[in-house]
């Protein structure tokens, strides 16, 4: 694979942008088609937004990826890091003055406050633990938001957004578990409170995506297909269980869950509308 496409890590782009069309299908429905210029710029704005922010990732973690991803094109040489620096601040800024074409404050705004956020992650909180996590979690979460924000309605997509978000806190401290022996200069959870005290409150916040996704069937917002999150919370709560035993299965399971939760979502709103 061209070593800019790894770089940007492109797959991870078009889950972004799955993301916003997921995010904006829940907030409209079938009436998503009335909002495909927006769309397309907002799909835009992801995929260069994206790049940018993986471009600075792998900027700032040079030194640690030589041993915890050797493979990647910084440490294996093939693009100088003052170049990955440039691409990532050019990535996040062309993305935040692209969003200014949606004519959408709320669009705009969205983007700059992840932007900022991302900026920070990488610059200062990423350092700092479980500040960082949440970091991470919140910008997941934004992404269902900004699908809402496209389409001018962000009301119905603070449940999905807010659920992302508390898995997500679960994954990070499981992946900082995974990655201590080479997470070096780094002060995660799991190497401040110790590896069992981290694995309990990833567990907590694996179970807590799962409690609030109760919340929708309780408000009847979305058709009975919707109950197919149980499987995703099924696999939530088996990735609470065996994150003390295998943190590195209990990502893995922990995203596979995000996607049939994911799903849910999707057929919700279908056999709703």
């Amino acid at each position: 694979m061209n070593r800019f496409l790894r770089l940007f890590r492109f797959g991870n782009g078009i889950m972004g942008i799955l993301g916003v069309i997921i995010g904006a299908f829940i907030a409209v429905g079938f009436d998503i088609g009335e909002h495909a210029v927006n769309l397309i710029i907002a799909s835009a704005v992801v995929m260069i937004f994206m790049a940018g922010g993986n471009s600075l990732n792998d900027y700032v973690d040079r030194e640690i990826d030589r041993t915890a991803h050797p493979d990647r094109p910084l440490p294996a040489g093939e693009i100088e890091p003052k170049t990955a620096l440039i691409v990532g601040i050019s990535g996040l800024a062309i993305a935040s003055v692209l969003s200014i074409a949606t004519m959408s404050a709320l669009v705009i705004s969205s983007v700059v406050m992840a932007a900022a956020l991302m900026i920070s992650y990488e610059l200062f909180l990423k350092q700092r633990g479980f500040i960082g996590n949440i970091t991470i979690a919140v910008l997941t979460g934004m992404i269902f938001l900004f699908g809402g924000a496209v389409v001018d309605n962000i009301e119905g997509n603070f449940v999905i957004a807010a659920m992302a978000a508390l898995v997500s806190i679960g994954r990070e401290i499981a992946k900082d578990i995974q990655d201590m022996s080479s997470d070096e200069g780094r002060r995660t959870l799991p190497m401040m409170i110790g590896v069992r005290n981290a694995s309990i409150v990833a567990a907590v916040f694996f179970i807590l995506g799962p409690v609030l996704s109760i919340w929708p069937v309780i408000d009847r917002m979305f058709g009975w297909l919707y109950c197919i999150v149980f499987i995703a919370n099924a696999i939530f709560i088996y990735s609470a269980f065996i994150i003390f035993r295998r943190a590195d299965i209990s990502q893995k399971m922990a995203k596979i869950a995000m996607f049939i939760a994911l799903i849910a979502f999707v057929l919700g709103v279908i056999r709703w509308t």
